[in-house]
């Protein structure tokens, strides 16, 4: 029985891209019911908006591209033709054919095959270059906005809570308590993975090398920008441990 319960537990291979924008969705909501007035909000707005560009884009660029594919074919097939009909023109009962004549057609055969060899290989790729484009368009666009929550962290520093220095005339204005602050740091992460998780939509079903790379990028980008608010999360809760031993500490020697 166990063997058959592992047999038919399901298996997940690919992202659902229906799940991946309720999870946004989901943190939107929860930035906007906690920080309403942040600009933390705005920016889950529009990575909620991009999600559900990136659904469609990446099912567009999934698809077969079938107006391309029908004008391969038939360029391909006038190629075809154009040299099947020069090669029947040749005359081949010629007497008088030297060798520099050989040589000379010989030249200009190689000439004319690398020109169509180079003309046919663009058309066959052309369908994979306009879905590069495209692909590398959207993942500009989650590259960036994984910048703009790195950007919204910056001035998030847990040493303030913990321990509250002199303000200066250009400080930036800070508010949140320690949970608040840690909430705050916390949707920025998840913001920064999902992010990650929307360029993996675009290599599902599109196994192109160049986007490939530029998914990986992001990925590293957003694991590295997300490692850094990790680091500030560490030292909120290296914080409440410490303050949270210290309280029971002194709890007992009252006792």
């Amino acid at each position: 029985m166990a063997g058959a319960s592992r047999r038919s537990a399901p298996v997940y291979m690919t992202l659902d891209s229906t799940k991946l924008i309720d999870t946004i969705e989901r943190l939107y909501r929860r930035v906007g019911e906690r920080f309403p007035q942040a600009g933390l909000y705005a920016v889950a707005r529009q990575l909620l908006e991009i999600a559900n560009q990136s659904k469609e884009r990446a099912a567009m660029v999934a698809r077969p591209l079938l107006w391309v594919r029908v004008l391969n074919t038939l360029l391909i097939g006038l190629i075809i033709a154009g040299i099947a009909s020069a090669l029947r023109a040749v005359d081949l009962t010629m007497t008088d054919f030297h060798f520099f004549d050989f040589v000379q057609a010989l030249e200009a055969g190689i000439n004319d095959i690398v020109l169509i060899g180079a003309g046919i290989f663009f058309l066959i790729t052309l369908e994979t270059r306009i879905k590069r484009s495209r692909a590398l368009k959207a993942l500009n666009e989650l590259r960036a906005i994984a910048h703009v929550i790195d950007m919204h962290q910056l001035t998030k520093d847990p040493e303030y809570v913990i321990q509250q220095g002199i303000d200066t005339p250009s400080s930036p204005v800070r508010t949140m308590t320690a949970y608040e602050l840690s909430r705050y740091l916390d949707y920025c992460s998840e913001m920064l993975s999902l992010t990650g998780k929307l360029a993996a939509l675009y290599v599902q079903h599109f196994n192109d090398g160049v986007v490939l790379n530029s998914v990986n990028e992001i990925e590293t980008l957003t694991t590295d920008l997300s490692r850094k608010i990790w680091q500030k999360l560490m030292i909120l809760y290296g914080s409440a441990r410490a303050t949270t031993q210290e309280t029971t500490s002194t709890e007992n020697d009252g006792q």
